[in-house]
């Protein structure tokens, strides 16, 4: 029966004094004084395992495995091996010296399964924990966007086609192999694809890139095709042996999955490449793996592959909201939003606040400053507004547009320490998971590093 938590503490060796040790310790602590979070993460993964039989992970185990890979930046297999090889981190996760090790697969089935609402919620415990302890009290906010990436390569035309090739061809493979009397034609043109793309890439001239974009746009047609025909074939064949969770059944849901992302991707190649047609971002896909991700164009410069997502700091450092977009909204359409989640949060609004240049217009500053309990409202770029119309003063202006650049080196920590920088779990669901297991693992750090300054 899998547990909330340990209830008697197993046999462990002593912690050495060492500032890691140290930080890892005074996390743990603030975690068993909030220990309604491991009741949430027991409603997510009391169903990810049997509920008789052997002892699984606890909760506790599972929230606790997941804070010392998001720290630390661990894959799933070194996470496996340190938390059998280091007594620090197998005493942090309550495994004692008789305890058997966690096997990567257990560990990633584990701690994908708790839910980014539960992260969520873990984050709203440990931002009431910080106010009753006197570390962030919500008075004064910084709010600005940043871009987590997917996991994906650059999105070149040719090599979206040549992967829509390649994994079709993998699947109809296996279905020939499994059910050689399934009557469909196929012929394999991963090979061909492949050269193709090649030869987009080391074109000499538009016209000989154009002419290597046909064929593999024939080639990707084709395979289409010999999807289309297996797919009706299947419908026609014995159902018994497309059995749920079987070979077969999995190869026709992933048929089905990526044979409309293929066709989109053919669409908007013959759009671009051979009618010259600029293609709205809105209608583009850039992977056929992580077909969530959005197209990110920032202050006209860069461009970025991946989600949006607004942050809201606090004067301690820690991250009180996070909400992740789809699109690429504009930030002038966030600042009202931010403001009524932090009332929700804290139960009223906060008395000073700062936002980013791109946050600022008219509007925004007239519904801020009806909010109630709104003293002080900064933009780092007035764009038209005037300081007294923002702040009180000349000088709680300046104070808090200094202290709205504080949380630019927040971002930039939580990309270079806790993985912000791109999501490597698969799938929109596992990508919020991902930032928000990012972002309680970092207020757990800064509480820490907190009470022990």
């Amino acid at each position: 029966m899998r547990k909330a938590h340990i209830q008697q503490l197993p046999l462990a060796e002593a912690t050495p004094d060492h500032p890691k040790a140290n930080e890892l310790a005074k996390i743990s602590e603030i975690l068993d004084q909030n220990s309604s979070i491991y009741d949430l993460v027991l409603q997510d993964i009391g169903t990810a395992g049997a509920e008789t039989g052997a002892h699984g992970m606890t909760a506790e185990q599972v929230l606790r495995a997941a804070i010392i890979k998001q720290i630390e930046g661990f894959s799933y297999r070194a996470l496996a091996f340190h938390l059998m090889d280091s007594r620090v981190y197998s005493w942090f996760c309550r495994i004692g010296i008789a305890g058997k090790p966690f096997k990567k697969s257990t560990l990633q089935h584990c701690i994908n399964a708790i839910t980014d609402t539960t992260w969520e919620q873990i984050n709203c415990v440990l931002l009431d924990y910080g106010r009753s302890e006197d570390i962030e009290q919500g008075r004064k906010i910084r709010v600005d966007c940043t871009v987590v990436e997917s996991n994906i390569h650059a999105p070149f035309d040719s090599q979206l086609l040549v992967d829509s090739v390649r994994v079709l061809a993998r699947i109809l493979t296996t279905v020939k192999t499994e059910l050689p009397d399934l009557v469909f034609s196929f012929s394999d043109h991963g090979c061909r694809a492949k050269r193709r793309g090649l030869g987009v890439m080391n074109a000499k001239s538009s016209a000989e890139r154009k002419k290597m974009y046909k064929d593999l746009l024939l080639v990707t047609e084709n395979t289409i095709g010999y999807a289309e025909r297996c797919l009706k074939a299947f419908r026609s064949y014995h159902p018994a042996t497309l059995e749920q969770g079987g070979v077969m059944s999995m190869a026709k849901e992933q048929l089905e999955h990526f044979l409309p992302l293929t066709r989109q991707v053919v669409c908007q190649t013959r759009r671009r490449v051979l009618e010259g047609e600029s293609v709205p971002a809105a209608e583009k896909i850039v992977s056929i793996f992580e077909e969530h991700t959005d197209i990110i164009r920032k202050d006209r410069r860069d461009t970025y592959y991946g989600h949006k997502i607004c942050l809201t700091g606090g004067a301690s450092n820690l991250i009180l909201d996070c909400v992740i977009l789809e699109g690429n909204p504009a930030d002038s359409s966030l600042t009202e939003m931010m403001l009524d989640r932090q009332k929700i949060i804290y139960d009223r609004y906060p008395l000073k606040s700062s936002f980013d240049g791109g946050f600022s217009s008219q509007e925004n500053l007239k519904k801020a400053k009806e909010k109630e309990g709104v003293k002080d409202v900064c933009f780092s770029k007035g764009r038209g507004l005037k300081i007294k119309d923002m702040c009180r003063s000349n000088w709680m202006y300046k104070q808090l547009r200094n202290f709205r650049a504080g949380i630019e080196s927040g971002i930039s920590w939580l990309k270079r320490s806790l993985g912000l920088d791109r999501c490597l779990w698969k799938g929109f669901e596992s990508f919020k998971r991902y930032v928000w297991a990012s972002i309680v693992s970092a207020n757990l750090l800064t509480m820490a590093r907190h009470q022990l300054a």
